[in-house]
């Protein structure tokens, strides 16, 4: 399994990995386009000030994800391929159990009503956050079924 790895001494607080996530997730997959068309993509990466340094907050796709277990509607699910845990939004009611049972304040709500996650950008090989940051502070690595590097 790959997740994504953050190095928080390197990191700037320059919120790169957030424009590049909602351009990911744009219709557009442009960022000029999605804000002059007014789109509004869900972004599931969010810098937060911890202290002195900075931290890249997004899902950990933990191996015994609590969120999956929280889910009323089955919208969250462990993708067989990747292990990567994702969201279903069609099936997504907005109950939020997600996000009272996620233990790193990761799952947001979306313009639209309906859980926001990382999906660690289903189907490219590069998460568009680790691509984005200029400092390589975001890191895509593989790591063991336990999570741990």
């Amino acid at each position: 399994m790959k997740r994504v790895f953050v190095d928080m001494e390197r990191c700037m607080g320059c919120h790169s990995c957030e424009l590049a996530c909602g351009t990911a997730h744009s219709q557009s997959k442009d960022l000029v386009l999605a804000l002059h068309r007014g789109e509004k993509p869900p972004v599931s990466v969010d810098v937060v000030k911890l202290d002195q340094m900075n931290f890249p907050r997004h899902c950990q796709h933990c191996e015994d994800a609590p969120c999956i277990k929280g889910c009323m509607s089955g919208a969250l699910y462990r993708d067989a391929e990747t292990g990567a845990v994702i969201c279903d939004r069609e099936k997504c009611v907005g109950c939020w159990m997600c996000v009272m049972t996620c233990p790193y304040g990761s799952i947001k709500e979306g313009f639209d009503g309906k859980a926001v996650k990382c999906d660690l950008c289903r189907g490219e090989e590069i998460p568009a956050c680790v691509s984005a940051c200029p400092t390589k502070a975001l890191t895509y690595e593989e790591t063991s079924e336990k999570g741990a590097r």
